[in-house]
């Protein structure tokens, strides 16, 4: 069964001024879209073809170089889509709030943390909020990969995202990057994260 795209859970526009509507579209409906054609292209008339997302990421290692790429980049952007909101400076409370606290003293400190490891991503990829061993890590992967995949250096059950691919941010930021996670703090459905936290 082929892989197909699901519309943005909100406007184009939701995220402005954070993030621009133009880079929506663009990243969306262009870069999300060429994922999941090239993985359909990538396993179709193989033994991958009836296989789930989820089954062809964590077995990332074992699988061709296009499934992995496209196979993580239509994983990981379905998955930041859901993360966002524009959240009017919300923070995170309750459980998760605690859980940040207990693993990085606080809130600003977490998102220090984070922030540098999306600043000092060599190139493309990914910052990371997982949960590992049952506390809170931050950690980065490269390209299109993840923290549920086998060949992940940092392994765990990512609950946040922030893609920090060029497309996602040049339009309105160009090559500072450190402005556009700044900005993404903004965009953070903390809802949705804290659901993720609480399935663990």
């Amino acid at each position: 069964m082929a892989f197909t795209l699901a519309p943005l859970p909100y406007a184009y526009e939701a995220l402005e001024p954070h993030i621009d509507t133009e880079t929506m579209k663009i990243h969306h409906d262009k870069h999300h879209q060429a994922y999941v054609d090239n993985l359909n292209k990538a396993i179709a008339g193989t033994e991958h073809e009836n296989k789930s997302i989820e089954e062809l990421v964590k077995n990332a290692g074992t699988i061709s170089p296009a499934v992995r790429n496209n196979g993580g980049g239509h994983w990981n952007h379905t998955f930041f889509w859901e993360s966002l909101k524009n959240n009017n400076s919300a923070k995170p409370s309750g459980k998760l709030a605690e859980a940040i606290d207990a693993a990085f003293g606080t809130f600003d400190a977490f998102k220090e943390k984070f922030n540098a490891a999306g600043t000092t991503r060599f190139g493309s990829g990914w910052a990371w909020l997982n949960i590992k061993d049952g506390k809170l890590e931050v950690s980065s992967t490269p390209n299109q990969d993840n923290p549920l995949m086998d060949v992940a250096e940092v392994k765990g059950t990512p609950i946040l995202g922030c893609d920090v691919w060029e497309h996602a941010y040049y339009l309105k930021y160009q090559n500072k990057r450190p402005a556009y996670l700044e900005a993404f703090w903004n965009a953070v459905n903390w809802d949705k994260v804290a659901e993720r936290f609480e399935k663990g």
